[in-house]
């Protein structure tokens, strides 16, 4: 397919995501980053791939071009019209969204982590940035930390803010870690600020969340089944927190089904990719992992009785956004 690349939409951690136009006409975005550097976003097009159903963003195809001299990895992905959750709080100066837009985009958040979490997928990452949205509602996306449920060497990954306590104690990262991301994201959307306040760099956020004992405050002025359903994403013990099933049968998730009996129709999950000769090609020369932040410099974690002391963050300290990994497996 022949594309032109268009205005900048966002620049995440690792990929540039434009605006893109084919030769018939058709508009999408495009991710791209320099191919040496791209295996999140290689493993991000291997799940989108898979991946079809109506709450999570579609997947159109990718490529590899040449420019500047430099080869590009782009991965083709429907254009979501209005940007992210937080884009929509950022333009409304950084207050919440109504608590309708709330309702509506957190019901269909639940429906694509059910349709994630019955085809064995872990997302690793909710959060309002990660969720995008256009005038029929919203879609997850940004599947560059997803993982198979039963992948077990995996290293856990994610963003410190938005991750559950047994993920933070690096015990495990399975489906109820993405229903505590939904409730962190559902405060995020309500309040426009970080789930977690007064509270900066990612050391003390993972020890706060790890052994505390604490939940973020859910914010007042929410109805109470809004309150109720926050709390259930938000029980400490991941055993009894409420699964994704379980919350699209919780009334404030209902309120907006005419009969609480209606499913949704997904495809079943393809298991072969189309780029499966590229994904090869990179694993054969990828580059070594980026430089990592060992646990012995959490002098202040390592004190205490912490499993984050055999843990290690792959990449910078960007409170916003890490890769935990067990570092006695080197």
């Amino acid at each position: 397919m022949e594309w032109t690349r268009g205005d900048v939409l966002g620049r995440g951690s690792s990929a540039t995501v434009s605006t893109a136009t084919s030769t018939s006409g058709d508009i999408f975005a495009v991710k791209s980053v320099e191919f040496s550097q791209s295996e999140s976003l290689q493993m991000e097009q291997h799940f989108l791939s898979m991946l079809h159903s109506p709450y999570v963003v579609s997947y159109k195809g990718c490529d590899i071009t040449r420019e500047n001299n430099k080869r590009v990895y782009n991965v083709f992905i429907e254009h979501m019209s209005r940007g992210s959750v937080m884009d929509l709080v950022h333009s409304r100066n950084g207050e919440g969204l109504t608590n309708f837009e709330v309702a509506k985009y957190t019901r269909d958040m639940v429906l694509g982590l059910v349709y994630l979490h019955s085809s064995g997928v872990v997302h690793c990452d909710i959060k309002g940035h990660n969720v995008l949205v256009n005038e029929s509602g919203a879609k997850i996306g940004d599947l560059g930390c997803a993982k198979w449920a039963d992948d077990q060497s995996s290293p856990i990954r994610g963003t410190p803010m938005f991750m559950a306590p047994e993920v933070a104690r690096g015990d495990e990262q399975g489906f109820p870690a993405d229903i505590w991301a939904l409730g962190c994201t559902m405060i995020e959307m309500i309040t426009g600020g970080s789930p977690w306040q007064n509270v900066s760099d990612p050391v003390s956020i993972l020890y706060r969340i790890a052994f505390s004992g604490h939940a973020p405050e859910i914010p007042d002025g929410i109805s109470g089944q809004a309150r109720d359903f926050i709390s259930k994403c938000l029980i400490r013990d991941p055993r009894q927190r409420w699964t994704a099933n379980d919350l699209l049968n919780h009334p404030y998730i209902q309120q907006f089904d005419e009969n609480s009996n209606t499913t949704t129709t997904c495809e079943k999950i393809i298991t072969s990719s189309p780029t499966k000769r590229q994904i090869k090609e990179f694993q054969d020369t990828r580059p070594s992992k980026c430089s990592r932040f060992k646990a012995s410099s959490y002098s202040m974690i390592q004190n205490r009785r912490c499993q984050v002391k055999n843990l290690q963050f792959a990449g910078n300290l960007n409170p916003h956004y890490c890769i935990l990994q067990n570092s006695l497996s080197k």
